[in-house]
C-alpha cells in the first residue's frame, strides 16, 4: 500500500491499527494521521522492538488488509 493510500483511509485504519498495537495511545493515532513511518517508530518505541521488527509488522498488517 502506498503512503497516499495509506494516508487516505487513515480513519477507517486507525481502529484496526489500534486493535493490532493496542499499546499505542489515542494520541499516538492522531499524531500519525496516516504517516506510516511515525507508526512504525510509534510500534517500534511502545513494544520495544528492533526497527526491521516493526517495519514488518506493518507491512504485514498492510498485506492483510486487501
Amino acid at each position: 500500500m502506498n503512503e497516499d493510500i495509506f494516508q487516505g483511509k487513515w480513519k477507517q485504519l486507525s481502529g484496526k491499527v489500534k486493535a493490532q498495537w493496542g499499546r499505542l495511545t489515542d494520541d499516538d493515532l492522531s499524531v500519525a494521521e496516516g504517516n506510516r513511518k511515525y507508526l512504525v517508530g510509534k510500534v517500534q518505541e511502545r513494544y520495544g522492538m528492533a526497527k526491521d521488527e516493526a517495519e514488518e509488522q506493518v507491512r504485514s498488517f498492510e498485506r492483510n488488509l486487501h
